[in-house]
């Protein structure tokens, strides 16, 4: 293993760290090891954390991280960890249920999954979006480049573009070259706010299109002589559910994927933009350029999960080939199994802290820990259970069980705890006061601090 690249990355997040930052190395120490900790308080029992167990959540409550420092210590290390011949990012936003936090403060109405049949999906709690590097092949193994909380004045697409407009702003100061980086993103993306955000952002999209939307063709030519009337701004109209409106594909491609299933992909080009959705304000970016994919999966079984026909929208300048399309967004879903990773192993969601600001600090404290296992990533370095198979490679939780001797021959640049005796406790005569309860905040379409309304 090279464990300079390590020391080197654990020396710049030490630097980064600009309050507490003693306390919050031990805590990124007692995480990246312990892998027997089921709840925040018993990582104070790893030995890599000297503090009292009230510590971990002072060093939540009194740190403090240089955001744009670590930004730019993820992305310097990024292509150190994982090569490709084109950078590929995926985005997403995960969501942090706090339905009965009431002192929780700037709380939102936000996705929550495995809810019982016939409840809505939804939860009030706390939101995230990440920006990662996901691997070539489906795994839990992804190098988080950038997350953001989703305030309530934002939404999941303008925090993205804001993402995405500063990693690329670091990617060309660090002097990256070659192909143009492509960004995949779920369906919640493929909209025209969103697209319009990223048009001048030197980075390709390819996202997934919902089957109900419409687009159109360039306008027609204006006749020589024109009747009464304004001329039409839009061309025909053409809709994904209907097939009679789609014409004949600019280009086909027909073949088998890695199970022996038969597989289709469509392309329809548009010289001029669409109006993507039923919706009139789409019109008024006629300007920009995309193209729509569709991909055919015989071997599907058409339900919500797995549907047989995908629609997707590019923008941007290096589309991929027709045949790379279905392979190449199936690792945007590794997003999801990092996902699982931090609230499973890493203990994200288990913490509760008050503030969204010391939730914050944790989440980066997280991923800091799951890029290091990403650096730290070798076969050789992996300790597996008995019934686990060595044919298999290494997850991130088995290379987290053999971090113990590493962290050892490393060292922290964290200095040793002081002791400093007992404390006083609680004075006497002194009044509590109780804390205050925040309302849900629910966002309203312009998602701006004044159009938010409280319920």
């Amino acid at each position: 293993m090279n464990s300079n690249t390590l020391f080197t990355y654990r020396s710049g997040l030490y630097s980064c760290l600009t309050r507490s930052r003693d306390a919050l190395m031990n805590l990124n120490d007692a995480l990246l090891s312990d892998t027997a900790a089921h709840s925040f308080v018993e990582l104070s029992q790893s030995p890599f954390f000297g503090r009292d167990w009230s510590s971990i959540y002072a060093a939540c409550e009194n740190g403090a991280v240089d955001s744009a420092a670590l930004r730019q210590l993820r992305v310097h290390h990024a292509p150190l960890c994982m090569v490709t011949k084109r950078l590929i990012l995926a985005g997403d936003a995960s969501s942090i249920a706090r339905p009965y936090s009431k002192t929780a403060r700037d709380r939102t109405f936000v996705h929550q999954s495995n809810l019982p049949e016939g409840t809505k999906p939804v939860r009030p709690g706390w939101q995230f979006s990440f920006v990662v590097i996901p691997p070539e092949e489906i795994s839990s193994w992804v190098y988080t480049l950038d997350v953001e909380r989703i305030g309530s004045d934002k939404t999941a697409c303008v925090v993205m573009s804001e993402q995405l407009s500063r990693i690329m702003t670091l990617l060309q100061t660090g002097g990256e070259s070659g192909s143009r980086p492509l960004f995949l993103g779920d369906g919640g993306y493929g909209n025209v706010a969103f697209l319009t955000k990223t048009r001048l952002i030197p980075c390709d999209c390819l996202v997934r299109l919902a089957k109900n939307r419409v687009l159109y063709r360039p306008k027609p030519e204006r006749p020589d002589q024109p009747g009464r009337g304004r001329p039409p701004e839009d061309g025909a109209r053409f809709s994904c559910q209907n097939q009679e409106t789609q014409g004949v594909a600019d280009r086909f491609w027909s073949g088998e994927d890695a199970q022996g299933k038969q597989i289709e992909v469509h392309l329809r080009k548009w010289l001029r933009h669409f109006a993507c959705w039923t919706n009139l304000h789409f019109k008024e970016e006629r300007e920009m350029l995309v193209s729509v994919i569709k991909v055919i999966r015989h071997g599907a079984p058409d339900n919500k999960r797995d549907p047989k026909v995908c629609w997707f929208v590019f923008q941007g300048e290096e589309c991929p080939t027709l045949c790379e399309v279905p392979s190449l967004y199936a690792r945007r879903y590794c997003i999801e199994h990092g996902f699982r990773f931090k609230k499973q192993n890493l203990l994200w969601e288990k913490v509760r802290l008050r503030t969204p600001e010391r939730f914050a600090i944790w989440t980066d404290i997280v991923c800091c820990v799951e890029n290091q296992l990403c650096i730290a990533r070798q076969e050789g370095l992996a300790k597996r259970q008995a019934w686990e198979s060595d044919r298999r490679p290494a997850t991130p939780q088995q290379v987290r069980r053999g971090m113990n001797p590493i962290l050892v021959e490393l060292g922290t640049p964290a200095r040793l705890c002081q002791t400093r005796g007992k404390s006083v406790g609680w004075v006497k005569g002194t009044g509590r006061r109780r804390e205050k309860c925040y309302p849900v905040l629910q966002k309203t379409t312009k998602t701006t601090q004044k159009n938010v309304t409280i319920v």
